[in-house]
């Protein structure tokens, strides 16, 4: 019996205003696979990220996209999350005044209500925080501090990973993880992801360069070039970009045989 993709994308068109970013994407991500969007600058990466996350800076022009075989498009952001996807961002902000623990356990409870599932209370949800911040290798101090507030850019991304943890999204989007991060966070990093791996969820990953593909293996890589994705394959497709560039890619759309 062929599975039900996890996230079925279809035709989709987006943008801000008069400029089109997004023409026509097709994208098909399976429970227990990663997949791997590659691109330069302002080719829609993000903008992809953040469409099927709910921004509401951005208008969907057309297509569709379905996330467990329920319309993502017609859902609000919370009810896209409460859904099980996540989107760990590019910059993470901070959020003065907001303790992350406090945070992380008020979005924990409204999970568990949307499945009419009881609050937990504090001190069993402080045990399961404190497993899940020696799971992503985070310093414990910084679950007591509020949001991002004074974190380097690798504690910021790493804060995202532990979100991710806590929540346990079906489809986690993390928008350029590698981004800012020396070579030992970076293979930090990716051990984080590879033990979230699993056959019940998947992960898309936004990212410019290979060498994150290096730890985490993509079942499949994408590259998007001015709004579409232009060539599809494996992760042997990623090695290609890192030794040719985008060059020939953004060529080949210019002169189309």
């Amino acid at each position: 019996m062929t599975q039900t993709p996890l996230l079925q994308v279809r035709g989709l068109s987006a943008g801000v205003g008069d400029s089109a970013i997004l023409q026509g994407i097709d994208l098909t991500v399976r429970s227990g696979e990663v997949h791997a969007v590659m691109g330069p600058n302002g080719s829609g990466k993000s903008t992809l990220a953040r469409v099927l996350a709910g921004d509401p800076t951005y208008t969907v022009t057309a297509g569709e996209a379905h996330l467990d075989g329920r319309d993502l498009l017609a859902l609000l952001p919370e009810d896209r999350a409460r859904g099980g996807l996540f989107l760990s961002f590019q910059h993470p902000v901070a959020i003065p005044g907001v303790r992350l623990d406090h945070f992380l356990r008020a979005s924990f409870n409204a999970l568990r209500k949307s499945r009419s599932e009881d609050e937990m209370d504090v001190l069993r949800f402080d045990r399961l925080l404190t497993g899940k911040v020696g799971d992503v290798e985070m310093e414990p101090g910084l679950a007591k501090r509020a949001v991002n507030e004074g974190f380097s850019g690798g504690e910021r991304k790493r804060n995202e990973l532990l979100q991710m943890a806590v929540l346990e999204p079906r489809l986690a989007v993390l928008d350029e993880p590698d981004s800012g991060l020396d070579v030992d966070a970076l293979r930090s990093v990716a051990g984080v992801l590879n033990r979230m791996r699993g056959p019940d969820n998947a992960l898309v990953l936004v990212t410019h360069y290979q060498r994150i593909l290096s730890h985490v293996v993509p079942d499949a890589v994408h590259v998007l070039i001015d709004g579409r994705i232009v060539r599809s394959g494996g992760s042997e497709l990623a090695l290609e970009v890192e030794a040719t560039g985008y060059d020939p890619f953004q060529a080949a759309v210019a002169s189309p045989p």
